[in-house]
C-alpha cells in the first residue's frame, strides 16, 4: 500500500513539473512576407520606407486567420497588407465611407478594385460614425483618418458616434489601432480641419469614454522636427510629419 501511494505520488509530480506543463511559445509571425505580396502595387512598396508596414502589423498583432477591418481604406495601401497577412482563413473589411465617396468616385472606384483582387477582402459600406461591419471583428485599424471624425461638414457628435461604432463592431477583447497626425498638446480636435491634425490626448479621451482602454503606445512614426503647426498636406511636411500610434483593447 505504501508502495502503492508513492509511485502515484511521483507520478503526480512529474506531471505537474514545469517540463511537463511547458507549452512551446507560438512562433513570430513572419510580417516580411506580407510586404513581399506580389499583388501589391509598385506605388505601395514605394511608400514602405516611411509608412513602416511590417512594425505597424507588429504592434496591431494581426495574425493569420483573423477578421480585421479596416476603417476608412483610402487607396487600399493598409487594406492590401491586411489581406496578405491574415492570409486565406482569415478576413479583412475594407470600410470607406459612402460621405466620401460621395465627396470623391475614386474612393468607391479604389473600394471596388481593391475588393474584387483579393478573394479574402470584402468592401463595407456605410456613414463614415456607422460601418457595416457584418461580423464582430478581431481588430480594427485606422490610419490617418480618426481626425475626420471631426471635420466641420460632420455633424457634432460625429467623433462620438464613430468611436462606439469602433467599440461595437469588436469582439470582447478585440483591438483597435489608432495611426494619426500628432498636433500641438492641448488643442483637442479644434486643428483636425484646418491642419488635419489631432491632439493625441483628445483621441485617448474619445475612445476612453467610449469603453476602450489604452494597452499600448508606439513611437514608430515619431518626427521630432514636425513643428505640428502646418497643414499635413504642405509640401514642405507632407510625409514628415509627426504621427502617433495607439493600440486600445476592448474589455472582455
Amino acid at each position: 500500500m505504501i508502495r502503492s501511494f508513492t509511485l502515484a505520488a511521483t507520478l503526480a509530480l512529474l506531471c505537474a513539473s514545469p517540463l511537463a506543463a511547458e507549452t512551446p511559445a507560438p512562433a513570430p509571425i513572419d510580417y516580411g512576407a506580407a510586404l513581399a505580396d506580389p499583388a501589391r502595387p509598385a506605388a505601395d512598396r514605394e511608400r514602405d520606407a516611411a509608412r513602416k508596414p511590417a512594425e505597424l502589423l507588429e504592434f496591431a498583432q494581426i495574425a493569420p486567420g483573423e477578421a480585421v477591418g479596416d476603417y476608412v481604406m483610402g487607396g487600399g495601401y493598409v487594406t492590401r497588407l491586411l489581406a496578405a497577412a491574415v492570409g486565406d482563413k482569415g478576413k479583412v473589411y475594407a470600410f470607406q465611407p459612402a460621405e466620401f465617396i460621395a465627396f470623391k468616385a475614386q474612393y468607391g472606384t479604389d473600394q471596388a478594385a481593391v475588393d474584387a483582387a483579393y478573394a479574402n477582402v470584402d468592401a463595407v459600406g456605410g456613414p463614415f460614425a456607422a460601418p457595416a461591419f457584418p461580423v464582430p471583428l478581431d481588430t480594427i485599424i485606422t490610419v490617418q483618418n480618426f481626425h475626420d471624425l471631426y471635420l466641420k461638414p460632420f455633424p457634432e457628435g460625429t467623433g462620438a458616434k464613430g468611436s462606439a461604432a469602433l467599440f461595437a463592431a469588436l469582439k470582447p477583447g478585440g483591438t483597435l489601432v489608432v495611426v494619426d497626425h500628432s498636433a500641438a498638446e492641448g488643442t483637442g480636435t479644434t486643428l483636425s480641419d484646418s491642419l488635419h491634425r489631432i491632439d493625441k490626448a483628445a483621441v485617448i479621451d474619445a475612445l476612453t469614454k467610449a469603453g476602450f482602454v489604452l494597452e499600448a503606445e508606439s513611437g514608430l512614426y515619431k518626427q521630432i522636427d514636425d513643428p505640428r503647426t502646418a497643414n499635413v498636406f504642405d509640401k514642405e511636411i507632407r510625409g514628415k510629419t509627426d504621427q502617433f500610434a495607439l493600440r486600445f483593447r476592448k474589455p472582455g
